[in-house]
């Protein structure tokens, strides 16, 4: 229908910088308002490349992600190229398997290898170099070059940190043309100072990665020693992934770097934002860093529609909003490590994981875990921890009191016992 002359509105021009997870999004989210959409990405395209170069950790889709995908249409799209994740699989030295539920029956997380690719599916090439755009979109990485002009302007703040640890993927091939462990399990492999997980992929191959501290990394430097190393720490691995596999994998890449991202404000006037990596790139080991970005998508959606897409009010709503919640996942993705590695071997971790989830069942509204309250749900980051940390006092309060109460018991019992003992000395 042609619209009455005067009335035309012109269409928004917005220029995505970066064409990854969530600079492909959020171009799905924009074209669905109507604007005019242009991706731009140095590399090339990756559904026309032979050869994909680039580094990747296998990517674990949860509550956040898939509420912004079925927002543009494609939950059902991508969560049917996933293979659903039940619980944590954890691998004890002597081989023992024991499984972890993520939360409540039911609740599963997609493992996902090749999600660019789907995303990017619905984006038409195009080789514009210039154009004048309404609102540039930063998406393009924890090195962002949108972000490095942020930094000339005054009162931005930024920071970023490497952690002392580093990472190595290898491959579990099939056995039989099956997958070599069970599939719908994150498995670890817990070491204290060290791990390694493994999840699994479309071709039933298992993609394993090692983190460990990188001085740990370069004390290896023979096959020999790969064989040694892993017969101590990961002995059932060796005949999965295969010797002669292990001694060359090792060795293809050096161990890879992980580095955390804050900063504050994201916005720049009505012009510029950023979102994804390039806002706040976090460690992966709480399976957040796609699903923070894709949350922002939609995030950025619901307020657009709140000040009517006016981005002079948007814009700094964004960042109010937003950057408390990153800068919170980027703490607990933090923590998270250090619970994967060693915690998840203590047998007060699984006691206090079954106390959590038995008073989730009896009071589900007032006591909810914190990994169901950042997997599961959409609460926002921040206030999850400090939920997490309010429930912490409150059963701390509940233990304390549940122990003097049993003392008091048992003092009452022993006395009146000692009494009883004493009367029948007298008789």
């Amino acid at each position: 229908m042609e619209e009455p002359s005067g009335t035309h509105t012109k269409r928004k021009v917005v220029a995505v910088v970066g064409g990854g997870l969530v600079g492909s999004l959020n171009a799905c989210y924009f074209a669905q308002r109507g604007f005019n959409v242009e991706v731009f990405e140095t590399r090339e395209d990756i559904r026309q490349a032979k050869i994909v170069r680039g580094r990747s950790i296998n990517l674990a889709l949860s509550h956040r992600g898939r509420q912004a995908l079925k927002h543009v249409g494609m939950e059902e799209k991508i969560v049917s190229q996933g293979i659903p994740m039940h619980a944590r699989m954890i691998h004890s030295l002597s081989g023992k398997q024991s499984p972890i539920p993520y939360g409540k029956k039911g609740q599963v997380n997609p493992s996902f290898s090749c999600l660019v690719y789907m995303l990017t599916s619905c984006l038409h090439t195009n080789y514009n170099t210039h154009i004048e755009a309404d609102l540039i979109v930063g998406c393009d990485g924890a090195f962002s070059a949108i972000r490095k002009q942020f930094l000339r302007r005054s009162r931005f703040n930024y920071s970023q940190t490497y952690i002392p640890h580093g990472y190595m993927e290898l491959t579990m091939p099939p056995i039989d043309g099956e997958f070599a462990m069970k599939p719908n399990y994150l498995h670890i492999w817990p070491r204290n100072t060290f791990m390694m997980i493994a999840l699994p992929n479309l071709d039933k191959t298992f993609t394993c990665t090692l983190f460990m501290p990188f001085e740990e990394f370069e004390k290896i430097t023979s096959g020999d020693e790969v064989m040694e190393f892993f017969q101590k720490y990961f002995p059932d691995t060796i005949p999965l992934i295969g010797p002669d596999a292990l001694r060359r994998d090792y060795f293809r890449l050096p161990a890879q770097a992980m580095v955390s991202v804050k900063c504050s404000p994201y916005h720049i006037g009505d012009k510029c934002v950023l979102m994804g990596d390039a806002a706040h790139a976090v460690v992966p080991f709480y399976g957040q860093g796609m699903n923070a970005g894709f949350e922002d998508c939609i995030v950025f959606d619901e307020i657009l529609n709140q000040f009517d897409e006016d981005l002079s009010a948007a814009l700094p709503e964004y960042t109010r909003v937003r950057v408390p919640d990153d800068h919170a996942i980027a703490d607990l993705a933090m923590y998270n490590y250090i619970e994967m590695r060693a915690h998840v071997n203590s047998k007060w971790f699984l006691f206090r994981k079954h106390v959590d989830n038995i008073l989730h069942l009896l009071m589900p509204k007032t006591i909810i875990p914190l990994y169901t309250m950042v997997t599961f749900t959409r609460t926002r980051y921040h206030k999850a921890v400090e939920r997490w940390h309010w429930q912490d006092k409150v059963k701390h309060k509940c233990f304390l009191s549940l122990s003097l109460s049993l003392s008091v018991l048992q003092a009452i019992y022993f006395r009146d016992d000692s009494s009883t003992l004493s009367t029948f000395q007298v008789l």
